[in-house]
């Protein structure tokens, strides 16, 4: 298989032009059958890295996932996209399973879904032997580390397919993963000679916020209504939190459901196919919803209370805006969530390890909500993620806090963590700087290196306060799986080597703590408010389309591919296949009505005295459609015949049902068009004109020249 091929795949049926970056990187290591982990942040195009080389690969690629929602939709997905998929889980009866097995040992399958339960069963494997297996990809990787954020004891048994499969390319994919559970993963699925995509985790689409839990519900009315109609998940730590807020919204008028573990089953699929399918927009839920949607129009996540780590935060607000365009991350925090949390987390059975490692993330979730640094730069530094400047797009950015030069204050620190050979922890190495009598601190001897005492200048709590910045700014980083110490980064390295200097921010006092202006919205400019209505009225349409299809609007068109065809207004099958997300199957499937509402809404909105740019050619067709003449439309529109001709040409090379005998006769059409291939293109008509030796018109070479065009325009549609 060649990259050639891929890209091909991918405009034929994701209607995409071009790869996301290293998205063909990954792809063309599976060619060459090479093992794989990619890390991409949730919304940054996983799916594809095995899904294009599972529909040109040989064979049936096999996708491990543990998620049944996730797996029902992207296999509506990929078979609205014209692709065979299927998947097998519990949800299945038996009857159905067989059916999906004897398609898959038929060839009829190219991506076949497993649940982690089914792949690992004795009564799986014979048919697994019995498959061309193409890929083996595992989803949700970091679910085979104990220390990722979502361990599932049975991803620990799949090493056996490095085992049984040794030539078949495997991928592990995960949204979150810090260093520590990459490496583990790598273990545990044995992954010799594998090659490491470590994507960036920057989603600039979603923008930031972080609150004090105080007044939360009147803040997420308020909040609410400026997001009207859009979807979104707001994310409770209690059962009962989730049904209360649900209520609560539903008598302010907002259309909320709840969702949690211990509804009724048909109740908790019913909340999740309304949402999913935008009759309801707003899903209050534990932490689990979502986790197996891929609806990609989600505008907002609010978390209303603390989330227990920055990789669950991070994947929770990845539900949003995954169609790259702009979205909302809201955060509610207070310390009596880190308390619930801890009581949790000490009674939870866990051994001792396991209960530290969850407690000093909880922490440095809490630290997060807290930091007074971009909070962009924070989440990407947590990821080893180096990022420079500020993000620009959350509330630190948008009300930055005063700075100072802190550079001596982190060199101390720097310096005392180098000195005790980088064994402590946040709160010993505060001792060591100001200058603590602690046994601890006299037994290992601290109180005899250069930096004991050197920060008496500042309070326990501003030095927390500092080495909290420096944590997220990147300058250090904590070895959870060495009892939380702290290492000095290669960029703490610089500051405290090489002369670069770090600002910081200074504690706040209670007085210098003033709330945030809330600005008038400014109205949207015409350009702006007439792309809004295109939307808004399309929207309208993929609903209807939906519903007629039985399947999730999003999975009709993205909210990203509304957006372009809202601006860019295509009136042609050929201006169609130019939009990012419509490959020849959705042409085929929605063309038709998509190209309707254009045009009717277009005439509309000109019937109605508004500019629409691009409408001139699809103005001069509609009146030609009505009966005038060419002449008469010249003459109203203030064009020439010519300037009319040429309209209706271009829209007849694009797609549009004209009556090519009004102007050229099929004779004349054969001649002229088995001269072109004399002539380069694009064709020059007077090159044409010439050699027919003025014996054939302007006209009639044009509308040649168009057929030829519609014809190279069919070919591509047909595939």
């Amino acid at each position: 298989m060649t990259l050639d091929q891929a890209r091909t795949a991918l405009k034929k049926y994701f209607g995409y032009d071009t790869f996301r970056p290293m998205q063909e990187d990954i792809i063309e290591a599976i060619f060459q059958k090479k093992n794989a982990l990619v890390l991409m942040p949730t919304g940054g195009g996983k799916s594809i890295c095995y899904q294009i080389p599972g529909v040109t690969l040989p064979g049936t690629a096999i996708v491990l996932s543990p998620l049944i929602a996730l797996m029902k939709d992207q296999v509506e997905a990929l078979r609205s996209n014209g692709i065979s998929a299927a998947f097998i889980n519990s949800s299945m009866t038996a009857a159905e399973s067989r059916e999906v097995e004897d398609a898959a040992v038929d060839g009829r399958i190219k991506i076949l879904y497993v649940s982690p339960e089914k792949l690992v069963s004795q009564g799986f494997q014979p048919l697994l032997k019995r498959l061309q297996i193409s890929l083996l990809a595992v989803d949700e990787a970091h679910c085979i580390s104990a220390w990722g954020h979502d361990f599932r004891p049975e991803y620990t048994q799949l090493k056996f397919l490095r085992e049984q499969y040794p030539d078949v390319p495997l991928i592990a994919l995960t949204a979150t993963a810090d260093k520590l559970t990459r490496k583990d993963i790598i273990t545990q699925l044995q992954l010799d000679q594998v090659e490491e995509f470590v994507s960036s985790f920057d989603r600039p689409n979603i923008s930031i916020q972080v609150r004090p839990g105080q007044k939360k519900l009147e803040q997420i009315v308020d909040f609410l209504k400026k997001h009207p109609e859009q979807s979104g998940i707001i994310y409770c730590l209690a059962r009962k939190t989730c049904v209360d807020l649900a209520t609560k919204l539903s008598a302010k008028g907002i259309k909320a459901a709840p969702y949690h573990a211990d509804m009724p089953s048909k109740i908790r699929s019913a909340v999740q196919e309304d949402f999913i399918n935008d009759r309801t927009p707003v899903v209050c839920a534990t932490i689990a919803f979502g986790m197996g949607i891929d609806k990609s129009n989600v505008r907002f996540v609010i978390h209303y209370n603390l989330p227990r780590n920055l990789e669950g935060y991070y994947q929770e607000i990845g539900r949003a805006g995954r169609d790259g365009l702009p979205a909302e991350a809201l955060l509610f925090f207070s310390y009596g969530d880190v308390q619930i949390y801890r009581n949790m987390f000490e009674d939870g059975g866990s051994d001792a390890e396991q209960t530290e490692l969850k407690i000093a993330k909880l922490n440095r979730m809490y630290e997060f909500a807290e930091a007074p640094v971009c909070r962009r730069k924070t989440v990407l530094n947590y990821f080893g993620e180096p990022f420079e400047g500020n993000c620009g797009n959350c509330d630190v950015c948008k009300n930055p806090p005063v700075q100072f030069d802190g550079t001596v204050a982190a060199q101390k620190a720097l310096s005392a963590i180098l000195r005790t050979n980088e064994k402590v922890g946040m709160n010993t190495l505060v001792d060591i700087l100001r200058g603590s009598h602690r046994r601890e601190i006299l037994e290992l001897g601290y109180d005899r290196i250069k930096t004991y005492g050197a920060g008496r200048e500042y309070s326990f709590q501003d030095w927390m306060f500092f080495i909290s910045q420096m944590l997220h700014l990147g300058l250090i980083e904590i070895a959870y799986d060495q009892h939380s110490q702290l290492r000095v980064t290669p960029a703490g390295r610089s500051i405290l080597f090489d002369g670069k200097k770090v600002a910081l921010a200074r504690p706040k006092l209670p007085e210098e703590k003033k709330k945030t202006q809330v600005k008038a919205p400014t109205p949207a400019p015409a350009s702006k408010q007439l792309q809004q209505d295109f939307f808004e009225h399309l929207r309208k349409v993929r609903r209807q389309i939906a519903q007629q299809e039985g399947v999730p609007p999003y999975i009709v068109f993205s909210d990203a591919t509304m957006d372009a065809l809202a601006s860019k207004r295509p009136y042609t099958d050929a201006d169609l296949l130019q939009i990012s997300g419509i490959g020849q199957r959705k042409l085929q499937r929605y063309g038709d009505a998509i190209l309707q509402a254009l045009r009717e809404f277009t005439m509309q909105k000109l019937s109605e005295g508004e500019k629409v740019s691009g409408s001139t050619y699809l103005q001069t067709l509609e009146m030609y459609k009505s009966g005038q003449s060419i002449e008469q439309i010249a003459e109203e529109r203030g064009l020439s015949p010519l300037t009319v001709t040429n309209h209706l040409a271009v829209m007849y090379e694009k797609g549009e049902p004209l009556n090519l005998s009004e102007w050229i006769s099929n004779e004349e059409t054969d001649l002229i068009k088995g001269a072109l291939p004399l002539f380069s293109s694009p064709f020059q008509l007077k090159e044409i004109f010439d050699h027919f030796n003025e014996k054939m018109s302007y006209d009639k070479i044009r509308w040649a020249v168009a057929d030829w065009h519609r014809e190279e325009l069919l070919d591509k549609i047909r595939g």
